[in-house]
């Protein structure tokens, strides 16, 4: 399938109710089969919320009894990939075939991760994408994710990967994609800055792939009354206010950004384009300097045991 149509889902999560999450992300799946798209992506960490202006209680050198406290509830409203939440997802997503990309708060154990997660129509889920870095005061909430869930899948929609948020910052980590000949670059992220639309433009003519970034719009009012904000307490208050967007392997913004709540934007893709686009330049390949220029990636586990014998 060479060309189809794709969708972006700007829309806010149920903080701390990934059950919720997961109904509201089913139903959109639908909304957008229903508009005729193939592929969905949504924002990071949909499925378990973005904890926007929490501090969980860490000024430097102490934890606080209350920190504590949020951290338990924020591990209570993550994901099991063997969960019910995520197979109200599956469900929505065999039922129409679409295939999606949605970011969640994944649980193993005591750590949390913020993982890209990866739903075919007629397999469910078949990977996963754990973020590598995450950014600022994220560290203390989230685990570092390593070098074996960094796929890209051959899918008749294109070869399907995503990076999350600021890790789109980071030249290696995107090198990296585009020696794995992505074509559909997925960007679920938090930021909502002026500067964002700018950084997919970059890496859409720098990769020669269509990009589809969805970020959450979401209130201090979709928030307990209890939350911890340090951007206060007034329920109107816009603690992320969106700007999804999809641009094309040109460059060419083709929907967005959008900073209206709750919306999906489409676009047709081409996978053609792409072919196109690197008929003057392919980073990996043509444009590359192998002779002066080399990026070693280690994709191996690195688990903090491991058993012999």
């Amino acid at each position: 399938m060479t060309r189809y149509k794709a969708a972006v889902v700007q829309s806010a999560s149920v903080p701390f109710d990934p059950t919720g999450s997961a109904r509201k992300a089913a139903a959109m799946i639908r909304q957008a089969a229903g508009e005729g798209a193939r592929l969905a992506v949504f924002p990071e960490v949909f499925l378990g919320s973005y904890p926007k202006g929490a501090s969980f209680g860490t000024p430097v050198g102490m934890r606080k009894p209350g920190g504590r406290d949020d951290f338990r509830r924020y591990h209570g409203g993550a994901i099991d990939l063997d969960g019910p939440e995520l197979a109200i997802v599956a469900e929505a997503v065999a039922e129409t075939g679409l295939f999606v990309v949605i970011g969640c708060l994944e649980r193993d154990g005591g750590t949390l991760y913020c993982t890209a997660l990866f739903l075919d129509g007629d397999k469910g889920l078949v990977g996963k994408h754990r973020k590598l870095m995450p950014t600022g005061a994220e560290r203390l909430i989230w685990g570092f994710g390593d070098g074996s869930t960094m796929p890209v899948f051959e899918t008749s929609l294109g070869r399907i990967g995503a990076v999350i948020c600021w890790e789109n910052y980071m030249p290696a980590l995107r090198l990296a994609m585009y020696d794995k000949q992505v074509s559909i670059y997925c960007a679920p992220t938090a930021d909502d800055r002026d500067t964002w639309p700018a950084s997919m433009q970059h890496i859409a003519l720098e990769g020669r792939c269509y990009v589809l970034s969805a970020c959450q719009h979401i209130t201090r009012g979709a928030f307990p009354p209890d939350y911890d904000c340090a951007l206060g307490d007034d329920p109107a208050t816009v603690l992320m206010r969106g700007g999804s967007l999809i641009v094309s392997p040109h460059g060419a913004i083709l929907a967005g950004p959008s900073y209206e709540p709750e919306t999906i934007l489409y676009a047709d893709i081409d996978l053609g384009e792409v072919v196109r686009g690197k008929y003057d330049f392919d980073v990996v390949g043509h444009y590359a300097r192998p002779d002066v220029f080399r990026l070693s990636v280690d994709e191996s586990p690195r688990a903090a045991v491991v058993r012999h014998g």
